[in-house]
């Protein structure tokens, strides 16, 4: 067996490895974690919160123990490792499982879509790829919008007490046991302890997650600590996008709404023309809106005599009043002045166009806002 360099761990190293000892790989991990594996594997699958319909990503899922766990809630697992030897025993092991794909892939360049699975979860394998980082930037390209990857990893115990007897423990209790349980698996889990003290602390790895794009990062320790914990969730590009989109939709409507205002404007302030200028005038600042201003202001010319005409109707009742005092018993028999006075009203009908034009621009303004 080759051993792998903890420093470039090249794929091809690190899953020849792995294919030495897949055969009692689960065995192993079982006897050397005192059963705590099993735990964390809980842990992780409630982190991952999988559900019926759900496609899930498992990288490094190896013989894929993990992926069965998150397949037993009804999602479908994409069981992705870059050892052929775990996945040949994966697929031996779970060959009933239609819920399991296995599939060999590199974490770094992953062979799958973009946006295309609700969650990923990578268990003790981060620290085993060539580089991590970039593996997280893929974990964040592959996943959903909205959706989470979970990363359960060995970490740094914060207390120095669970620290030295863990460091012991790794360096050399952990290799002689699994020599003992696998011949060729000694060196296998030197390499691994190795790459478990080079790896960062929970606070580093929390900061790659954020550096990768994922927000809502947190950690919990388990076991105090010698396994961390990790999430984030990528994005929801569309509720930012809805955010922008509301005010983008409304300014061009409001726009279109003061497009149009002028024409509705332009009949208020043929209106009230006569009595301020000022109104006519705004929409003459623009140069676009000059020949529509340019049609109303005749409109407005047009009724000014209608309103000087209206100013001689006011003296020519009062001639009519003293014709009603001199001759008020004859036209009491005859009640014929009475209804001149009723019809003279309805010289003012001129007056109700104003309505209907403002109604017109009140419906002009209402359909531009639309």
């Amino acid at each position: 067996m080759i051993r792998p360099d903890t420093a470039t761990k090249h794929a091809a190293d690190v899953s020849s490895m792995f294919d030495e000892v897949s055969p009692r790989y689960d065995l192993i991990n079982d006897v050397l974690t005192v059963g705590n594996d099993r735990l964390w594997r809980i842990a992780t699958t409630k982190a991952v919160a999988p559900r019926k319909g759900m496609r899930i990503l498992d990288l490094a899922a190896g013989t894929g123990t993990s992926s069965a766990a998150l397949a037993a809630h009804g999602a479908n697992v994409v069981a992705a490792d870059f050892s052929e030897g775990m996945l040949a025993e994966g697929r031996k092991r779970h060959a009933d499982n239609e819920l399991i794909e296995f599939v060999h892939a590199d974490a770094t360049a992953l062979p799958f879509e973009d946006n295309s699975f609700d969650a990923a979860t990578i268990s003790y394998g981060l620290r085993n790829v060539s580089d991590p980082r970039a593996a997280l930037v893929e974990m964040f390209r592959v996943v959903k919008p909205g959706g989470r990857i979970v990363i359960a990893e060995f970490s740094t115990p914060p207390s120095a007490v669970v620290r030295g007897p863990y460091a012991f423990y790794g360096r050399h209790v952990l290799p002689r046991v699994a020599a003992a349980l696998n011949r060729d698996a000694a060196d296998a889990y030197r390499y691994l302890n190795d790459s478990i003290e080079a790896w960062p602390n929970q606070d580093a790895l929390a900061g790659w997650l954020r550096d990768a794009g994922f927000e809502r990062v947190a950690y919990r320790n388990l076991t105090l600590g010698i396994v961390a914990l990790h999430r984030g969730f990528v994005p929801r590009e569309a509720r930012p996008a809805a955010a922008v989109e509301q005010p983008a939709t409304k300014m061009p409507a409001a726009k279109k709404a003061a497009a149009k205002k002028p024409a509705a404007a332009q009949s208020a302030a043929a209106e009230s023309a006569p009595a301020d200028e000022s109104v006519t005038a705004k929409p003459a600042a623009t140069p676009a809106k000059k020949p529509a201003a340019a049609e109303k202001k005749p409109a407005a010319a047009e009724k000014k005599p209608a309103a000087s005409a209206k100013k001689p109707a006011a003296p020519a009742k009062k001639p009519a009043a003293a014709q009603k005092s001199t001759a008020a018993k004859s036209a009491a028999a005859r009640g014929t002045s009475a209804k001149p006075a009723a019809k003279k009203p309805a010289a003012k009908k001129p007056a109700s166009a104003k309505p209907q034009t403002a109604a017109t621009g009140t419906s002009d303004d209402t359909g531009g806002t639309e």
